[in-house]
Parts: structure tokens; sequence; C-alpha cells
């Protein structure tokens, strides 16, 4: 049977990988719907090819000329349409929107028991007790589309999770892993993109040269999984082959391993329980590699993952804070309107200045949210 799939974040990073399985596999899936924000030309070329039932883009007007162009798909716009987009009817919901956008449409998919393949992590950080508590009401699935939470997924699969012990995320280092704090004063908004080893947006390449982008991924991992803080551990892991590990209290260690490559954890969200041949994919060749390096976090150097793990330990609306902080400050920074490393000092700005609001609602989620990025957008004056 095929599997219908509405893909929220269609021309992003984690989309186009994501049309990359659909793809590969037409007899197994089937784009029913998806959402491209303000790229129509990309917009245009997935339509023709993919032939989908409803389209969501950001301004009425696009959908107004989409309209005349593809009579027989249903065009809708904004938020709203995100929305509605977000609950047509499918099998799997991938929500790989950037930033905390994703939100409301994610909720309202899961009051429809459906399973959601979830890369965006915001959704998660911003309000992943709502996600979990409304996951458990409506009886929804929540598949993790991120490496590093597909691979923690993994790892734990015919497992007794009480007896797991920790948690470990492996982390490249971003763009700036071995530069001195001194020498992050003035790097440019073209070499904060320049990222090792993986292909991503830009949004998640500079959250990955500050390391809020594992910070995230810290907090993600404790919604997800229901960890405490102090038994989730970040190691510096260069080669991103290993994309995380679970310790089990026999000191047991299971670890995920594979190349770079998003398109195996995305597919792996897509066909969960089962696995499908990905027969064009670069495989593992652990001889050629020959090392792999890893090293213990530096939290002076890496100051925001220490941030994001303070928020999470304070809970309630502080990770709303962290994250809404994080996005402004990246929106900032690739406007060059500051510099890299006032990323974190904003960030942190916004957290001190906050008094977190325990077991926050939506609407309280949402309120902050929208402050956090006027206090930081005001920090400029």
């Amino acid at each position: 049977m095929v599997k219908k799939i509405i893909l929220l974040g269609a021309t992003g990073s984690i989309g186009v990988q994501t049309t990359d399985i659909i793809r590969e596999h037409p007899e197994e899936f089937k784009l029913v719907g998806f959402s491209a924000g303000r790229n129509m030309e990309l917009a245009k070329k997935f339509i023709k090819e993919f032939h989908p039932e409803i389209v969501c883009v950001q301004n009425e007007q696009d959908a107004n000329v989409f309209r005349g162009e593809f009579p027989r798909t249903a065009f809708v716009s904004g938020s709203a349409g995100l929305i509605e987009t977000a609950v047509y009817e499918a099998d799997v919901l991938v929500n790989a929107v950037i930033g905390s956008v994703g939100l409301e449409p994610t909720l309202e998919a899961i009051k429809l028991g459906r399973t959601i393949a979830i890369a965006n992590k915001e959704t998660l950080v911003t309000a992943g007790h709502l996600v979990m508590e409304s996951t458990k009401r409506y009886g929804a699935a929540i598949l993790p589309v991120d490496s590093e939470h597909s691979a923690l997924f993994q790892s734990l699969n015919g497992e007794k999770i009480e007896q797991a012990t920790k948690l470990i995320l492996t982390a490249s280092g971003g763009s700036f892993r071995d530069s001195t704090r001194d020498q992050l004063k003035n790097v440019t908004v073209k070499e904060a993109l320049n990222h090792p080893n993986w292909s991503m947006g830009a949004k998640i390449t500079i959250d990955s040269a500050t390391m809020v982008n594992k910070g995230l991924e810290v907090i993600e991992a404790n919604v997800l999984f229901n960890f405490d803080y102090d038994d989730i551990e970040v190691l510096l892991h260069r080669e991103s082959i290993i994309h995380s590990m679970v310790e089990f209290r026999d000191t047991s260690v299971m670890a995920q391993l594979g190349t770079p490559d998003m398109r195996v954890p995305i597919q792996y969200a897509l066909t969960y329980p089962e696995r499908l041949e990905r027969p064009n994919a670069k495989r593992l060749n652990l001889a050629e590699i020959g090392k792999l390096h890893f090293q213990e976090m530096d939290y002076e150097r890496f100051h925001a993952l220490q941030l994001a793990f303070d928020a999470g330990r304070t809970g309630g609306t502080m990770t709303t804070v962290l994250n809404a902080a994080n996005e402004q400050a990246v929106a900032m920074f690739l406007n060059e309107e500051i510099k890299f490393l006032q990323i974190e000092e904003m960030i942190e700005r916004a957290m001190y200045a906050h008094n977190p609001i325990p077991s926050p609602d939506l609407e309280t989620i949402l309120h902050v949210d929208s402050e956090t990025r006027k206090t930081v957008q005001n920090m400029l004056k």
C-alpha cells in the first residue's frame, strides 16, 4: 500500500532530501501535499513532478498565480494554510520547516492520530510537553528525523528503555570547531556557512557553528526519550560517522553508524519499522575511513551549548526563550546586523531577563516567543 505523505518545508534542505526519497520509491510513497514558503521556482517544479492535491505557499498572491496555472491542485497560504495542509488526509506528516512556525500545524495533525516524522526540532524545544501529552492523548506517533535522535531511536529498538543509563549525542563541532573564541570575533557569514560534514540550510548551519543546534538536540532528546539532563552527554566526533549512542546499565553501548547522509534517517522515519534499499547511496567503509576521533565538549568554548543545558534544566518557558532568541539573533547575523559571538550573547541576555513560567499552555508559549523576538531586536537599539 502506497503511503500518502504531507511535507511541510518541501523547499528546505530536509524537504528536498525527502523528495529524493519519494522519487526513489514511487511504489512506496505519494506526495499528496506540501508547503513551500516563498521558493516559487522549486515549488512549481515539485507540482509538475508530483501532482500534489494541496500546496501551501507563504503569500496569497503567489497562491493566486498557481491557481491559474494548476487548476487541479488546491492552493492555500499563510499560517492558516500551513495548518490546513498539515491536517490534509495522509499517512505521514513530515515536519521539515525551520523554526517555531511548525508548532501549531504539528499539534493539529497530532489530534488526528497521525504519524509525525519530525525534523523541526524547534517544535519540541518550544513546546515539547504539549506535543508529547497530545501524542499520548490522541494515539499519534512521533518518529525522529534528526540523525542524532534517529540514532538514539534505533539504538533503543528492542531494548528496555528503563535499562538505558545515558544518551550520548555526537557533534561534529561545526564550521569553527578548531577556532578559539578570540578567532571567532570577526568571522563572516560565508565562513560560518561552510560546514565540514553536512549539507544543510543556512539557519541550521549557523546553529551548528554556534553549537546551539546541538543544544536544541539535547532538549529534544530530553523530550523524546524522557532522560534527565544529567544523563545526556555530548561528545565531539569530527567524522560524523557515529550519529549517537545509548549506554546501558551493564556498560554496553549501542551505536548507530552511517555516512553523513540525511536521507538515511528521513527514509527510516517514512518506512519504520521496515527498511528499504538505497541502491545508489554511498556505503560506509570503515577501513577507508581508518580512524574515528572523539573528545569531551568544552562548555566554555561552546558557551551556547551550556546555555541550552541551562534552559532545559530550568524548563517551562525558558526553552521557548532560548529558541526564539536564537532564531532572531541568527536572522540578524545572516543579515550582517550583528557579529557571530553576539548570537550567544543575545540568547544569554534574553534568558537572564526572563522569568520562566512552568508548564505553559500554547497561548503563553506563542506570547513568550513573540516577546522574546522583540526583546532581541531591541538589543540593537
